[in-house]
């Protein structure tokens, strides 16, 4: 007997879509952008004291390519690893500390009679290999690179060996025995197993591993150098911005990055706002760019402080390689390659912030450097703000979301609620005053896990670790 023929009805709703097959009802929920999901709280690492010590304030997160590592820098120059505990839906934002490390020490330049600090400025991973992960950290004036493996055998049975490892007298050993290997407890082992100095006269301000997976570059304010990852004692300047008379400087370099799929292209931001694409197959020396992506200045917005806010503090290529991605002190900006006169995109972070431009002057805060991030599929971009809030803003959808990372909403899968600041006029319920944010509670670092609803933010000391509601 043939098949009966069967029919599909379809309802589609926002947030929910229903399928009627054969007679039976479907549901499915799904989610869109940032916007759509919900929120919820899954960890925070790091102490719970007010009195934060200096060396524990995290200076950079970032996830490695799979996204089942996490890596944390701070100003005391250690690094901190953490290791997804699950891939469960309900418990993929848990993560536990992995392997813990100092990667710099405080050095003193003799010469120069300068501190040089442990802060640890960036950390970019490597994509794997083999069975051990590798991971590139700087400082304001090294770089290093780390292997971290994982052991769980030890040898034992050696002929010229104890096992307290004291060597013995060869005259002694009257037999020879195979050396085995027996199961031990897992230990990670983090080892520098290149060290890049000597190279930078100003601070370090980014590094970036290039896609040929064997090169990658460092930033500082007046000059970017490429560098091989085997090679430790020369690199190359590939772009060096420093007037013959320092009095003549107007501008510094902020930023750098490479294309994620062609080697031969990297950009560079700088205090004035610009950003400069380059060819390395043009010439040697990098100083002219391909380039040069520029937004005309709205007059009526032209301030004292014009010069200082329109300064970038992040630039980010988003993972497709068509856009990229610039934080300015007030917004984030979405540039398509293909058109340098402006941005396609512009989101204001905390537009209300323009009219306190002269308190965040003088307490400093006017100076942060906040940096911003892509989600796995370029459709949203996450960037931080003070008070302890985050932005997301959804490229589709044109919508945006404040969310806060606070202990008080720090309850397992507790759905984080959208936050908002009233700008002028009367405050209605929920909402905070411009007049009552805390500027030295602010989100500077934040990362996006590659290929799930995964994100990290640093408040301070403290890392919070949010995923999606799974219904």
């Amino acid at each position: 007997m043939a098949n009966k023929p069967f029919f599909i009805k379809c309802l589609i709703v926002p947030g929910i879509t229903a399928f009627k097959v054969a007679g039976l009802n479907i549901w499915m929920s799904y989610t869109g952008g940032g916007n759509d999901i919900q929120w919820c709280f899954s960890q925070v690492k790091g102490a719970v004291e007010d009195d934060v010590s200096e060396a524990d304030i995290i200076s950079t997160v970032e996830f490695n390519n799979s996204g089942e590592l996490l890596a944390t820098g701070d100003k005391g120059g250690r690094v901190v690893i953490f290791q997804q505990e699950s891939k469960s839906p309900y418990h993929r934002g848990e993560y536990s500390v992995y392997s813990t490390f100092q990667s710099h020490e405080p050095e003193f330049d003799y010469l120069k009679s300068l501190e040089i600090e442990e802060k640890i400025n960036k950390i970019r991973w490597l994509p794997q290999k083999n069975a051990a992960q590798f991971l590139l950290s700087t400082n304001d004036k090294t770089i290093k690179l780390w292997k971290i493996s994982e052991r769980d055998k030890r040898p034992e049975g050696y002929n010229l060996k104890e096992e307290n490892g004291r060597y013995r007298d060869p005259t002694t050993v009257t037999t020879l025995r195979v050396p085995v290997f027996r199961p031990m407890d897992l230990m990670v082992e983090a080892s520098p197993r290149r060290i890049f100095a000597n190279a930078h006269t100003y601070h370090i301000n980014s590094i970036s591993v290039n896609s040929d997976y064997e090169t990658y570059l460092s930033a500082d304010d007046l000059r970017v150098n490429l560098w091989h990852l085997e090679i430790t004692d020369r690199s190359f300047n590939i772009v060096d911005i420093k007037p013959a008379n320092m009095e003549e400087l107007t501008e510094v370099i902020t930023a750098a990055e490479f294309h994620p799929h062609h080697c031969n292209t990297f950009v560079y931001s700088s205090s004035k706002g610009t950003i400069r694409l380059c060819d390395m197959r043009e010439s040697a020396l990098c100083d002219r760019h391909s380039k040069l992506f520029e937004e005309p200045e709205d007059p009526s917005n032209r301030s004292f402080f014009s010069e200082i806010i329109s300064s970038i503090s992040d630039v980010k290529f988003s993972h497709n390689g068509r856009y990229m991605m610039t934080r300015d002190y007030l917004s984030v900006k979405i540039w398509d390659l293909n058109m340098e006169s402006r941005p396609v995109e512009t989101y204001q972070v905390h537009e209300y912030l323009r009219s306190k431009l002269c308190s965040l002057y003088e307490n400093d805060c006017i100076f942060d450097k906040f940096e911003c991030c892509w989600n796995g599929p370029d459709n949203v971009v996450m960037t931080g703000s003070y008070n302890n809030f985050f932005r997301m803003f959804d490229r589709n959808t044109k919508r945006d979301i404040t969310l806060e990372a606070s202990r008080e909403n720090s309850k397992p899968r507790m759905v984080l609620k959208p936050r908002k600041v009233c700008a002028s006029g009367k405050r209605k319920k929920d909402e905070i005053t411009v007049d009552s944010l805390d500027f030295n509670k602010k989100i500077l670092h934040t990362a996006w896990h590659p290929k799930e609803n995964i994100i990290a933010v640093a408040t301070t000391n403290n890392l919070y670790i949010f995923q999606d509601r799974v219904n």
